[in-house]
């Protein structure tokens, strides 16, 4: 790992990612916290530049709209404790899984857009679990 790729995950982990965290809790009136596979995005500098938008953006998208009245705002703050984000290296290895209360999205973040859950993609996932 490089030191660009040290600098990014530092403002991901100091700066990006409490910012979501703090939009979540205004979203849905609890801050859930991220766990990020660091290790699986050390090596791969366009992947570390498009997780914010490809997944941290998408999910705040989707909770938008699953949090629009207080019934689902108290759905998200009972059921959904964490949110496990991973890279991994191509497309045919993604995955999204809500079970126990954690989300967990691996992304091919590297591929931009076609490497990413769309926000209704998230958002059905958690209704149906939620």
């Amino acid at each position: 790992m490089g030191l660009e790729e040290r600098r990014r995950i530092k403002e991901l982990q100091e700066v990006t990612l409490p910012e979501r965290v703090r939009e979540i809790e205004e979203i849905c009136g609890t801050a859930i916290p991220y766990d990020v596979d660091w290790d699986s995005l050390a090596a791969d500098p366009a992947g570390l530049n498009y997780l914010d938008n490809l997944s941290c953006h998408r999910l705040n998208m989707a909770l938008r709209v699953i949090c629009q009245d207080d019934m689902g705002r108290e759905a998200v703050r009972d059921g959904l404790k964490s949110i496990k984000l991973k890279n991994v290296a191509d497309t045919a290895s993604m995955s999204i899984n809500f079970a126990d209360g954690v989300l967990e999205m691996h992304c091919a973040y590297a591929q931009g857009t076609s490497g990413m859950f769309g926000d209704a993609e998230i958002r059905e996932l958690l209704l149906a679990g939620l």
